[in-house]
């Protein structure tokens, strides 16, 4: 999986492994070459069951429906284990997948892991970044995104709300 940049609209999704859960909360090994053909939302998020990350991953949950009727698969990555995401599925009733990138490999193909600044500090860590994807193209990418609200924004710009 060498990529020699990092992604951006446009590109071509590399194939890609990552351990996880699936809509039902399933733990298996899920590959991208799986959703190839659909139309995915694969988001970025720095860490399960944190004020912000809780945040949007419940609004991805809230619109799940709108998002499924439109034929479009909902994918969240953070580099916490498959045990974290299933206690973070049941929390909070998550019905999407959830996949571990411990090693932070795939966050940096996709460049949502870096230097980032908060609060007036930079540090390295995973930058909340969302990327709408067709056919395994990137048709269109959100860096550094708030959580709040930001499924709604994402929704708008794709035209579906």
């Amino acid at each position: 999986m060498e990529v020699k940049k990092t992604l951006d609209v446009g590109d071509e999704v590399p194939n890609f492994c990552l351990k996880g859960i699936d809509p039902e909360g399933k733990e298996g090994e899920f590959c991208f070459d799986l959703f190839r053909d659909r139309k995915v939302i694969l988001y970025f998020y720095p860490k399960d069951n944190t004020p912000g990350c809780t945040t949007e991953a419940c609004d991805f949950r809230d619109n799940l429906n709108v998002l499924k009727s439109l034929g479009i698969t909902v994918i969240g990555i953070s580099p916490d284990s498959v045990e974290s995401h299933k206690r973070f599925r049941q929390k909070h009733n998550l019905n999407f997948y959830l996949l571990s990138d411990p090693h932070k490999e795939v966050a940096q193909i996709f460049g949502a892991y870096g230097e980032k600044k908060s609060y007036g500090k930079t540090t390295k860590g995973i930058i909340r970044s969302t990327f709408y994807i067709e056919r395994g193209k990137i048709v269109k990418a959100w860096r550094n995104v708030r959580a709040k609200g930001h499924v709604e924004r994402v929704l708008k710009e794709l035209g579906l709300k």
